[in-house]
């Protein structure tokens, strides 16, 4: 996963891309253990936040960098596979943007699946994300694009 750092004096920011197909956070399961009800993560999800996770200790361990304290923004692309049973117009159509993926998962599962990742690791916590821009659209190359962006303060 490429990841891009920069920083400037009003503003840092960490772009990074996430080849493979997107995994969106999937309902909690639960169990019961001696009495007591335990809830967990879906293996799918906890997978992919661990492989995001790991992909981000490369720029977490240098030198001067800092988890992002201050209000964000986060910014993400979700690039589908585009289905195999589409015709070529319609595939044509789908790399063009003109058809976008309107079925499940839902775009707020995909936020959430990825705050979960950035919480801890890039973002102090994920409650400082006060905007966010999503969308979903299909593409020859399925991937997960991420900028996450603090103002800093003076």
């Amino acid at each position: 996963m490429p990841i891009k750092y920069e920083e400037t004096e009003k503003v840092r920011r960490i772009l990074m891309t996430l080849y493979g197909n997107p995994v969106a956070q999937g309902r909690p399961r639960f169990s019961r253990q001696r009495g007591f009800v335990k809830a967990y993560d879906p293996i799918k999800s906890k997978a992919y936040k661990t492989l995001i996770r790991l992909e981000l200790q490369p720029l977490m361990a240098k030198p001067g960098f800092r988890q992002f304290e201050n209000s964000c923004r986060v910014h993400l692309l979700i690039c589908r596979a585009i289905p195999s049973g589409f015709s070529q117009k319609k595939r044509k159509e789908a790399i063009e943007a003109k058809i976008r993926p309107t079925t499940r998962p839902d775009t707020d599962n995909y936020i959430k699946g990825i705050l979960d990742a950035l919480n801890g690791t890039v973002l102090k916590d994920d409650s400082i994300v006060c905007e966010i821009n999503a969308g979903k659209i299909y593409s020859d190359k399925p991937r997960i694009e991420v900028m996450v962006e603090e103002r800093l303060r003076y």
